[in-house]
């Protein structure tokens, strides 16, 4: 059996912040009313977080649970277990109208860290976001754009964030967050 890769295999920049792609992981797009408890226990259980709020992310351990819309959550697990969870959803969401769909393989997540107003400052070049503390802290998710591409972003805490986009223009992503971040294009203004 060949073996999955992630789109940018792995690849990493240092500049004014660390940009890097996170390793592999599972990755489960559901649709459906997310307001019920039957959603929130299903989703919950298969994250081991929180239920996410309106604009929110729940970490913890390997798992993440994101708010994308009213009607839309994004779970992300590890890989192997992608699709036990897409069987325990069917399952248990078997009398709700819902859609659940493996979109692992469809998606690269990046991770952008280092010292918190230098991260927050880089991202602010490229998406039409208040990226400050008090307007985007910890826990917080919003889907926007990073330069021409769409993408998710999420705080994870001070100098901690990361971002999903289409595995197709990841390196579009990549390239942009390292130009971003090139030490001759200091800023400060989250300073």
């Amino acid at each position: 059996m060949s073996e999955l890769l992630t789109p940018l295999l792995g690849k990493s920049y240092d500049g004014l912040v660390q940009v890097a792609e996170l390793p592999r992981r599972g990755m489960i797009t559901l649709r459906g009313d997310i307001s019920t408890a039957t959603m929130r226990n299903v989703t919950t259980g298969l994250t081991g977080t929180a239920m996410p709020g309106r604009g929110r992310v729940e970490l913890a351990g390997d798992g993440m649970l994101a708010w994308m819309s009213p009607d839309e959550l994004l779970l992300v697990l590890p890989a192997d277990r992608v699709p036990r969870a897409l069987e325990r959803i069917a399952k248990d969401l078997a009398s709700a109208h819902h859609l659940a769909l493996d979109v692992s393989d469809a998606r690269a997540m990046i991770r952008v860290s280092g010292a918190d107003a230098a991260v927050r400052d880089t991202l602010a070049k490229l998406a039409p976001v208040d990226f400050s503390a008090k307007a985007f802290p910890a826990g917080s998710f919003r889907r926007s754009r990073l330069a021409q591409v769409p993408a998710a972003f999420w705080c994870a805490g001070a100098g901690d964030f990361g971002l999903i986009c289409f595995r197709s223009v990841a390196e579009y992503a990549f390239s942009a967050l390292s130009n971003a971040a090139d030490p001759a294009g200091t800023v400060g203004h989250y300073a």
